[in-house]
C-alpha cells in the first residue's frame, strides 16, 4: 500500500476504501468519482493524519517537525544538491540550524572529537540506533490513533479500544475492532502493524526461553 519514497494516501468514502496509491494517482481517481453526496476522507499513509481534498497537482505532504528558537547555530547533516562532478573528497552537504543549549552542554560538546557539529551528529545518529524500535512503536500508535478518531469515533469500542491501544495490549485492541466495518479494520491493522511489536517480541522471546 504505501512506498517507502514516494508518499501516498488513502481515501475512504463512509467506511468504503476508494482509492489508495501515489498522492497523484489518488486525486486520479477521486476526480472519475462522483463526490457530490460527501463523506470522502483522505488519510495521509505515514501519519495517518486526515489530508484536505482536492490538493494541488504538485502537492508533497509536510514532513514532521518543529521549528526550536536557539541561542547558537550548529551544522546539520541534509541531502546536498546535486553538484558537478569535482576532484577529491566530495564534501557533505550541510545546514545551519538552531538549536538551544546550556552553556555546561556547549563547553562539552566543544570538547568532543571534531567539535560541537560533528559530537551532535554522532549523538544524533546513535539515539536513531538505539530508540528505532521505540520509536517505530510511537509512530504507529499516533498514527492509528489519528485514522480511529476520524473515521471510528462513533464505532462500538472505540474507547476500549483505544485505551488497549496505548496500553500496548494487542489482543484486545484486535477484539475492540473485529466487528468494525472491513476496510476500516484492515486499514487500522496497517497502520497499527508495528503498534505492539514491542510486546510481541517479548512474548516470543518467553516463550522460545520456557517458563520461569
Amino acid at each position: 500500500m504505501m512506498s517507502d519514497t514516494t508518499p501516498t494516501c488513502t481515501a475512504f468514502v463512509g467506511h468504503q476504501r476508494v482509492a489508495f496509491g501515489p498522492y497523484a494517482a489518488v486525486a486520479e481517481a477521486l476526480a472519475r468519482r462522483d463526490l457530490s453526496l460527501g463523506g470522502l476522507l483522505v488519510f495521509d499513509d505515514a501519519t495517518g493524519a486526515l489530508v484536505d481534498h482536492p490538493w494541488p497537482a504538485d502537492h508533497v505532504p509536510a514532513q514532521a517537525g518543529c521549528a526550536v528558537k536557539a541561542v547558537k547555530t550548529v551544522e546539520a547533516v541534509e541531502p546536498a544538491p546535486a553538484a558537478a562532478p569535482s576532484v577529491g573528497r566530495p564534501r557533505m552537504g550541510v545546514v545551519a540550524r538552531e538549536v538551544t543549549l546550556l552553556p555546561r552542554h556547549w563547553e562539552w560538546l566543544a570538547q568532543q572529537r571534531g567539535g560541537a557539529s560533528a559530537a551532535l551528529r554522532r549523538l544524533v545518529e546513535e539515539a536513531r540506533r538505539s530508540h528505532a524500535e521505540r520509536d517505530a512503536v510511537r509512530r504507529a500508535k499516533e498514527r492509528s490513533y489519528r485514522f480511529m478518531s476520524a473515521m471510528g469515533g462513533g464505532l462500538p469500542g472505540f474507547e476500549e479500544a483505544s485505551r488497549a491501544l496505548f496500553a500496548h495490549d494487542g489482543g484486545v485492541f484486535a477484539e475492540r475492532v473485529a466487528h468494525w466495518p472491513p476496510d476500516v479494520r484492515a486499514y487500522l491493522a496497517w497502520l497499527s502493524r508495528d503498534a505492539f511489536e514491542s510486546a510481541d517480541t517479548s512474548e516470543r522471546a518467553s516463550a522460545a526461553n520456557g517458563p520461569a
